[in-house]
């Protein structure tokens, strides 16, 4: 993954799971890695922590403001929110909606006057298949990434003739502490886990560094063709129908 050596990356959620296992990816890569998160977790000698709440307009442009060159930015950040339509109340709609969807906004909107300076620019969007299966008890999370996948399809349109690509990556359901924590909740957490495991053909959850293998992928200067793309990494439980 030398092709990042020069590069100047910004993720958000990097504290922890898929974040932080992709800013470990890129810093290894030889890219120079910006961490955006509310609380500095694994990222020490990783990368630079700048903390950024994304819900927020002025955190989010504060934390570009110390940003002076970028040619690669990962939304990773988001939370989860579990029920049906009829559990979860209106405030809690409004607030993973502005994280998980206009944070990504907001993201983007500071740092495209510095990518637009980059030669080889690229956004990824962590979205999930959560955006294009339909998921028992994870409507308000499901209609969130359902957003993510439409903003990033155009956001791609838009920028295409400025030369900066937009993709995203369509999780399973990932080992990392944002789901261990869920599965903590559940009141049977071992039962819950073998249930989360057996929904995707492959019999496991898929790993953070699997997702942020992929989210390096599209954002390689190597694949300079690769925009408008959404790229499944969820253990077949999209495409594949498994003969009970």
């Amino acid at each position: 993954m030398s092709e990042f050596k020069g590069l100047t990356a910004a993720v958000t959620g990097a504290g922890s799971g898929i974040g932080l296992a992709t800013a470990k990816m890129l810093a290894d890569g030889g890219a120079t890695v910006f961490g955006l998160d509310i609380a500095e977790g694994g990222l020490a000698g990783v990368g630079q922590w700048i903390q950024c709440d994304v819900s927020d307009d002025a955190s989010v442009e504060a934390a570009f403001a110390k940003i002076s060159q970028l040619d690669i930015l990962i939304n990773s950040a988001a939370i989860s929110a579990v029920g049906n339509v009829e559990a979860n109340p209106s405030d809690e709609w409004n607030k993973v909606m502005n994280i998980n969807v206009v944070g990504i906004v907001r993201t983007a909107r500071y740092s495209l006057p510095l990518l637009r300076k980059s030669k080889c620019a690229s956004i990824v969007n962590v979205c999930s298949v959560a955006a294009t299966a339909g998921i028992p008890k994870r409507a308000l999370y499901s209609s969130t990434k359902g957003a993510v996948l439409s903003l990033t399809m155009a956001m791609a349109n838009d920028y295409v003739a400025e030369g900066i690509r937009v993709n995203c990556v369509n999780p399973g359901t990932a080992d990392t502490p944002w789901v261990q924590r869920l599965l903590a909740q559940a009141a049977d957490p071992e039962a819950e886990r073998k249930a989360l495991e057996a929904r995707q053909p492959l019999g496991r959850l898929v790993s953070a560094d699997e997702v942020a293998r992929a989210l390096c992928y599209l954002a390689s200067p190597l694949q300079g063709s690769t925009t408008a793309t959404s790229l499944a990494v969820d253990g077949g439980m999209q495409g594949l129908r498994i003969p009970r």
